[in-house]
């Protein structure tokens, strides 16, 4: 299989409904965001408090995602879509879940870095925003999940 082939598989894969992981996703989404709230009005827009704002959005939006119905059982008959609403889908390993949060954890300061330029216009005493720390650490995160998940996978 191409390289192209694995990642859109490995994307699609992801993305099925899976009502458990979705309620994973939005806990831990309530929980990043908490830590951007809680933090004190000083240190609030420095480079770590907007890693977990900007990572509790993504992990918000996935666990929406993960939350949606999607095509299953288009085309099957009514006993093969009965026994795949009875089938319950199990969580990947742990190895492989942490990595993956890891992962989406970080696209969201690597993905939406950009909306820290128009932070700009909502405060202006914010002058100089962290993009670079906040991309870079988005990258790492993203890149360390991706390396995780990949050297977990099972052959």
């Amino acid at each position: 299989m191409s390289f192209r082939g694995s990642i859109l598989e490995e994307f699609a894969g992801d993305l099925e409904y899976h009502p458990r992981r979705a309620v994973l996703y939005l806990i831990l989404a309530a929980a990043a965001f908490s830590f951007w709230y809680f933090t004190p009005a000083d240190g609030k827009f420095t480079p770590t408090p907007i890693v977990f704002a900007l990572g509790a959005i993504t992990l918000l939006l996935k666990g929406a995602f993960l939350l949606r119905k999607s095509s299953e059982g288009v085309g099957m008959t009514q006993s093969d879509f009965d026994a795949l609403q009875s089938a319950k889908k199990t969580l990947p390993s742990i190895s492989e879940q942490t990595a993956q949060l890891l992962q989406d954890f970080g696209a969201g300061s690597m993905l939406l870095w950009p909306l820290l330029n128009s932070a700009k216009d909502i405060d202006a005493s914010w002058t100089d925003p962290p993009l670079l720390r906040v991309f870079l650490s988005g990258a790492i995160l993203f890149a360390t999940g991706w390396l995780t998940r990949r050297l977990t996978r099972k052959r």
